[in-house]
């Protein structure tokens, strides 16, 4: 997908799409520098970039850990099936890409519900004949596992990776995120894998306060979601797997490419990653 730039002003907006709400797919898509975005969705950025200027960076962050993850499942797991919850709006590197570049024969199933997703992402994640998508609420893992395109193209007799990257912060429901990954855990076989990313107030003197503070903007956005939780809301959304090393740690620096050559910036501690092995 372009990123060369936000949509026009003047652009037309099609009838089933509410540019008077932010919408969280559209929001990620403007922290990447993306051009499906409307105006209410920048502002949510800018409202951001106030409190913490490298605020765009939390997304950046996030898509790396996603492909960095993806590749090592694909080269080292031997796991060929994925079950992506949220997929947002594609940009460079999708889950699938980056698993079919390494096993060509390897089969994603992409679940999003967003409305611009499903107007302007859907055709583009279904490029082939072993990527799908489905429709679905992401925090509720019963229709999501029971929906027939997962039944028909996942085979829940060998491992699955199944990811949340970027989505459980912005759940804030009745049932808990622990509670729903452990739905989701429960149906995965043996030797699967759990990824999870997710906002962080590391509860230090130095960074807590800056992420109760970009919580407190974005849940007083346009958009109205995004919690930053600890580390053990967030090693909770586990549960009973194996973590692979080094643990829930910043996306930053799990299992980064290559030396860093420059500081991190405040931002990039706000927003952690792990993967889990079910035994």
């Amino acid at each position: 997908m372009s990123i060369s730039g936000p949509l026009p002003a003047d652009r037309e907006v099609p009838i089933y799409i509410d540019t008077s709400k932010a919408s969280i797919a559209r929001v990620y898509d403007a922290f990447l520098n993306g051009k499906d975005n409307y105006e209410i969705d920048r502002e949510v950025l800018r409202r951001v970039q106030r409190v913490a200027p490298e605020a765009a960076q939390l997304a950046f962050d996030n898509r790396e850990f996603l492909i960095r993850a993806t590749r090592f499942i694909a080269l080292q797991t031997g796991i060929k099936q994925y079950l992506d919850c949220g997929s947002g709006l594609p940009t460079a590197e999708n889950t699938h890409q980056v698993a079919q570049r390494i096993q060509p024969d390897s089969t994603v199933v992409y679940v999003d519900n967003d409305p611009v997703v499903l107007a302007h992402g859907r055709a583009l994640l279904e490029e082939n004949d072993r990527t799908h998508f489905i429709a679905e609420d992401i925090f509720e893992p019963e229709k999501v596992l029971a929906d027939e395109v997962v039944v028909k193209h996942l085979d829940f007799t060998e491992p699955i990776a199944l990811f949340q990257m970027g989505t459980l912060h912005h759940y804030d429901g009745e049932r808990s995120p622990q509670d729903i990954m452990a739905r989701y855990i429960d149906a995965l076989p043996s030797g699967s894998i759990v990824g999870v990313t997710h906002f962080y107030d590391p509860e230090t003197t130095e960074y807590s306060r800056l992420a109760r503070r970009m919580e407190d903007v974005f849940l007083h956005s346009p958009m109205g979601t995004g919690l930053f939780r600890t580390m053990p809301e967030i090693e909770g959304m586990f549960p009973g797997l194996e973590m692979i090393e080094p643990g829930v740690t910043l996306c930053a620096t799990w299992w980064p490419d290559g030396p860093r050559l420059r500081p991190l910036d405040q931002v990039q501690y706000c927003i952690v990653g792990g993967l889990g092995r079910k035994p």
